[in-house]
Formats: structure tokens, C-alpha cells, sequence
């Protein structure tokens, strides 16, 4: 059974850090592409990083350059997305997503499965 199960979020002030985490379990995490997401309210859902599963390619949103660096443990199963400089419009439920094929990252509907999500709010 696929599981993904993220953490690390909750309140920090702008120009803080988080670091995220999600634990996936079901498949062999070195095999997979893995996106971070974001949805804020009355807002679609946005790629936000993302890391291919062969050779680790990535991608950034233009909002979170320089700012965000996503990585992958494949010996944990475990993947990370480190936030700095943190704004209040970097607020979302923070959603990771793994798939076998991607073609196009960071696309949402190119993800077949998905965690809970994790609450990130950047406010003084």
C-alpha cells in the first residue's frame, strides 16, 4: 500500500525556516519522481519543487528560488523540502506526490498518489 506522510509544518515568522519532511512506504523511493505542492485558500493547486527519480533532476516555482531546496534520502525513503526566507504568501497546506512516469514536473496531474498534507503558516 503507498503511503506518503508529510511533516515538519507549522506557524513561523517571516524570514524564518521549516524544513518538511515526507516519509514514503509502499514502493522503492529511488524509482519515483517526487513533487512538493501547495494549495492555498479559493487558490489551484502549484507545483512548488519537484526531483525526477533517475537523475535527480529538479525544479523550482519562480516564487521559491533560492529560497527552497528540495532533496531525497532513497536509504530513508524520505524526502525534504528546506524553506527559508519564508513569506506570508508561501502560507498553503503543503502536499507531497509521487509517480512512477512523470513526464512533465511538477505538473499536478502527473502525480497518481499523495500525502495528507501539512499546514505551513508564515504571520508575525
Amino acid at each position: 500500500q503507498v503511503q506518503l506522510v508529510e511533516s515538519g509544518g507549522g506557524l513561523v515568522q517571516p524570514g524564518g525556516s521549516l524544513r518538511l519532511s515526507c516519509a514514503v512506504s509502499g514502493f522503492t523511493l529511488v524509482y519515483y519522481g517526487i513533487g512538493w505542492f501547495r494549495q492555498a485558500p479559493g487558490k489551484e493547486r502549484e507545483g512548488v519543487s519537484c526531483i525526477s527519480s533517475s537523475d535527480a533532476r529538479t525544479y523550482y516555482a519562480d516564487s521559491v528560488k533560492g529560497r527552497f531546496t528540495i532533496s531525497r534520502d532513497n536509504d530513508k525513503n524520505t524526502v525534504y523540502l528546506q524553506m527559508s526566507s519564508l513569506k506570508p504568501e508561501d502560507t498553503a497546506v503543503y502536499y507531497c506526490a509521487a509517480d512512477r512516469w512523470v513526464q512533465r514536473m511538477c505538473v499536478p496531474s502527473e502525480y497518481d498518489y499523495w500525502g495528507q498534507g501539512t499546514q505551513v503558516t508564515v504571520s508575525s
